[in-house]
């Protein structure tokens, strides 16, 4: 919004008023990704903070931590009368990301039926994406209200922040999280009412047991090294990161951008942009309707595949049509849109959901809560890094930004192909299964979990060992 670029960043409104400026470079500006990114490396900081709450203190405890956040961040930003003001607005909106992103998945996980574990930890997916859409109309609307449609803009994030903290505060806690701080009796109950059977004997001994293990690791961040543990913590770094480097987040960060540079109006940049994120929420659904039937791997390597040939049909459309100080014509304009719109709906049904969902289902529990804020905070590093970096790639490798982000799907694809069970229809506290069975991980995780804690011993790190 122009009205926002005025008061803030000045240097930028100027630049887009410079009729010749090169298409690819009149948005880039260190300050502006600056405060774009900087909300993910507060998230980061704070991810790895919430990760010991939610051992000790609960699911709930940090699902409130971040909506309260959340809710002063938005408050921050809404009245901002200077750059430091609006910044730290939005270093609270990353503490809350921070701590919602590390709970809201386990608490999803952990609540959830094994045959419908996938589809409802989805719908964490559902809610990001469908605040995608609110947040691309909200700003549709909001332009038109000047001078102070951005403070509405920016205030209405309030709104989600208080329905995350009641939600905390009303949901109950989850029946592995009980069971793991002593109170079992509460977590049986809790699992009967979850579950609509008192018949929860089997699943309650495996949590107990599960419970027995993990109050034994007094120290999960260093436990998380042992062998036993290696195949889940390379997914814990790999998978966030292949999340962004899908180059998602800079699309619809920068859609405005991107569109506008294109020769899209400012109303029509904002419009399709718009756009992208309803394309986005709605192929949410996909996922959940078919991951707990086809799998994850089946979503993961068919949606790397149309994210590529994506990304390469809109490198060469604009490689061929789109110069320094060109337009697309309108045909052309039309037929990007449809492309990236095909790449995001492929993005939903495949890494928007799974990049969260497979990450929090394969820890055990003595690691959960280190695994999750691992995963947070590699996907809110790279999300920095991109962020930070895109308007200066997007300046230096013009078109060839999209065969960047290409050539990174076609690894992670090769990777899911090779490297990643599936994990649909396995209970949660069975997951290490899956690893002794897998062509390449058996090599690594020990067939009996105690061979690995006595090896582990001498070096620190094994159970005993982190308990004394």
């Amino acid at each position: 919004m122009d009205g926002f670029l005025q008061k803030f960043f000045r240097g930028v409104y100027e630049k887009k008023q410079r009729a010749h400026e090169n298409n690819y470079c009149k948005f880039n500006d260190q300050g502006l990704s600056a405060f774009t990114s900087s909300l993910y490396l507060a998230g980061l900081v704070a991810s790895l903070v919430a990760g010991p709450v939610t051992r000790i203190y609960g699911r709930r405890t940090s699902i409130i931590c971040g909506g309260s956040s959340f809710l002063v961040g938005a408050i921050l930003n809404a009245t901002s009368i200077n750059l430091a003001m609006l910044l730290m607005g939005r270093i609270m909106l990353g503490v809350g990301i921070g701590f919602g992103n590390q709970a809201v998945p386990l608490y999803l996980s952990e609540m959830a039926p094994t045959h419908l574990r996938g589809a409802l930890n989805m719908m964490f997916q559902l809610a990001t994406t469908s605040g995608v859409f609110t947040a691309n109309m909200v700003n549709y609307g909001t332009q038109k209200l000047k001078p102070w449609g951005w403070r509405l803009s920016l205030g209405l994030a309030a709104g989600p922040a208080v329905l995350m903290t009641v939600g905390g505060i009303a949901l109950p806690e989850t029946p592995n999280s009980l069971i793991e701080r002593g109170m079992r009796d509460k977590g049986r109950k809790v699992l009967e009412k979850i579950r609509g059977t008192k018949n929860v004997d089997a699943e309650f001994e495996d949590m107990v047991d599960a419970s027995e293990l993990a109050n034994s690791i007094k120290h999960p961040f260093r436990n998380i090294l042992v062998k036993r543990n290696r195949p889940q913590l390379v997914m814990a770094i790999l998978l966030p990161a292949f999340q962004i480097l899908t180059g998602i987040n800079s699309i619809l960060f920068y859609a405005p951008v991107l569109f506008e540079s294109m020769g899209f109006g400012r109303n029509a940049s904002l419009f399709s942009s718009a756009v992208t994120g309803a394309v986005l929420c709605s192929s949410t659904f996909i996922a959940i309707a078919t991951v707990d039937r086809v799998g994850r791997r089946f979503l993961l390597i068919s949606g790397g595949i149309q994210m590529i040939t994506c990304q390469v049909i809109v490198s060469i459309i604009l490689g061929v049509k789109f110069g320094d100080n060109q337009k697309l014509s309108k045909g052309f304009s039309v037929l990007v849109v449809v492309v990236i719109c095909l790449f995001v709906v492929a993005f939903g049904w495949s890494w928007g959901g799974l990049g969260w969902t497979i990450p929090s289902e394969i820890f055990p529990l003595e690691t959960r809560s280190a695994g999750q804020s691992i995963t947070v905070a590699v996907n809110l590093l790279f999300t920095f890094v991109i962020a930070q970096v895109f308007l200066s790639l997007l300046c230096a490798f013009k078109f060839g930004i999209f065969l960047f982000f290409a050539s990174w799907i076609l690894v992670m694809t090769v990777f899911v192909y090779f490297f990643l069970p599936e994990t649909k229809g396995v209970p949660i506290e069975e997951m290490i299964f899956l690893w002794r069975k897998h062509w390449f991980w058996k090599k690594i995780v020990p067939g009996n979990p105690n061979d690995d804690t006595q090896n582990e011993e001498g070096k620190g790190v094994g159970p005993d060992s982190v308990s004394s």
